[in-house]
């Protein structure tokens, strides 16, 4: 029997969607499908696979109209901020350009006796399970580049973002790709990992909770079913002495609120050199003063609801705990905050590292800055995490910076910037933030396994 999956609201908490969930022998059927499908898929040209994945995120586009409204139904982010196919497009767009050069046989060497070559042969099929916070954006990171490298993809969203992969799969079977080769599907937890464990999948791809991704790889234990994983995050920012404190206030303010702090990347605590604390201080507590919350529907909104009360009051619990313990709260209470998903966005200060909400995951309108006085102190604070996705520096000084970031363990380095995601680069993390790394070439390595040919042509 399966279970039905509802997306609750966070504008009214009523039920927006509900889908049923597939049986184990629906689910099985659907990546017997997908399996089926995968070889002439691959067979396919590869300008001809980019073409038709393109055509896909074009259709998505088209529908963009529907589909902001749509998600702020779903998870809260206002209208006004126009929805996530600029990012969308951008990804996709740079993973197609590099495709061809990317996917290109490693030529080893080639004489009168021997030819030697490394291919990229696609994985099979690929799950990718999406998460709710960029819908569209992290989908896509891995739909893209998997269908592009000749790979069948089965998506499975999150319940609170339940019409994301229906729009994506009616996009693409539209503008081509064949039903079979790109599937959305509803599965429960049980079934996910069944399908895991059963080897339905040849590569996995989790962007969720840490506790998800452990269930991902419990579930792959012992089927040598790779898996890519991108967890938690404690994104640290450091404002140097030597920094521009406006565009270093405006940017890592805006890197914790926007979204209302649901961003894979977000930043969730800042350093700031002494000498320029007290000025920091004052403009971010202007800034986020200024912000207007309420309705994501209503286009002066500027920060909207938590996508569940449950993530709000999580948030809740790590101020109130924190504030007991010392810490001091800038931002009152708006107006507008109710006590469930509408939460007044806050800057916390007198905090320490033996508070939750400097160790633990936010991923809420919540930002603890500390004072610093050296490189030194910054780095070993910023190391004191169990999690490394990015970190945001402030300097003037490039070589300053590099010498820093050498000694940051986090996935990515920014310069003057704070969350963002460069298609470019490796998007990566460790320690508990996870493994593997999506988009730019390495994205394109990790969706395909290589396939040595050593071929001796004289043998006399």
């Amino acid at each position: 029997m399966g279970q039905t999956l509802k997306c609750i609201s966070p504008i009214d908490r009523s039920v927006y969607a509900e889908r049923d969930t597939l049986s184990q022998d629906a689910a099985f059927a659907a990546t017997d499908r997908a399996r089926a499908a995968q070889a002439a898929w691959a067979a396919r040209p590869l300008a001809e696979r980019t073409e038709l994945v393109m055509a896909g995120v074009a259709a998505v586009g088209a529908m963009n109209d529907e589909i902001v409204p749509e998600l702020a139904h779903m998870m809260g982010r206002p209208v006004r901020f126009g929805g996530e196919f600029g990012g969308f497009n951008e990804r996709a767009s740079h993973m197609a350009s590099i495709a061809e050069e990317a996917l290109a046989d490693i030529e080893v060497g080639e004489d009168a006796t021997f030819k030697r070559y490394i291919k990229h042969i696609p994985h099979g099929v690929v799950l990718v399970v999406a998460p709710w916070n960029y819908p569209y954006m992290t989908a896509i990171n891995t739909v893209a580049p998997a269908l592009i490298a000749g790979n069948t993809v089965v998506l499975k969203h999150a319940t609170q973002t339940l019409l994301v992969g229906e729009r994506m799969a009616a996009a693409f079977h539209t503008a081509g790709v064949p039903e079979d080769v790109f599937q959305n599907v509803f599965l429960d937890h049980d079934t996910t990992s069944e399908l895991i464990a059963e080897k339905a999948f040849n590569f996995v791809n989790f962007t969720g909770s840490v506790g998800g991704g452990k269930a991902m790889e419990r579930a792959a234990a012992g089927t040598f079913t790779g898996v890519g994983t991108e967890l938690g995050g404690k994104d640290p920012g450091y404002v140097m002495e030597d920094a521009d404190l406006d565009a270093a206030v405006d940017t890592l303010i805006d890197g914790a609120m926007f979204n209302s702090g649901q961003c894979c990347c977000g930043i969730e605590r800042i350093y700031v050199h002494e000498s320029q604390y007290d000025a920091f201080l004052a403009k971010a507590i202007a800034i986020v003063k200024g912000y207007k919350l309420g309705s994501p529907l209503d286009e002066a909104t500027t920060i909207g609801p938590m996508a569940n009360v449950r993530f709000a009051q999580e948030v809740r619990d790590q101020i109130a705990e924190a504030v007991e313990a010392g810490a001091v709260a800038h931002i009152d209470t708006m107006a507008e905050d109710d006590g469930g998903a509408y939460l007044t966005p806050q800057i916390l200060t007198n905090v320490t590292h033996d508070m939750r909400v400097m160790q633990d995951e936010s991923f809420g309108p919540v930002v603890g800055i500390m004072k610093v006085s050296s490189d030194e102190e910054a780095i070993a604070l910023m190391n004191d995490s169990q999690f490394g996705l990015t970190a945001s520096l402030w300097t003037q000084d490039v070589d300053r910076a590099q010498a820093v970031g050498d000694q940051i363990e986090t996935g990515t380095v920014f310069m003057n910037r704070a969350d963002y995601l460069d298609p470019g680069l490796c998007w990566t993390g460790c320690k508990d933030t996870g493994r593997g790394g999506g988009l730019s070439v390495i994205g394109f390595h990790n969706l395909t396994r290589p396939k040595s040919y050593h071929l001796k042509k004289v043998t006399s």
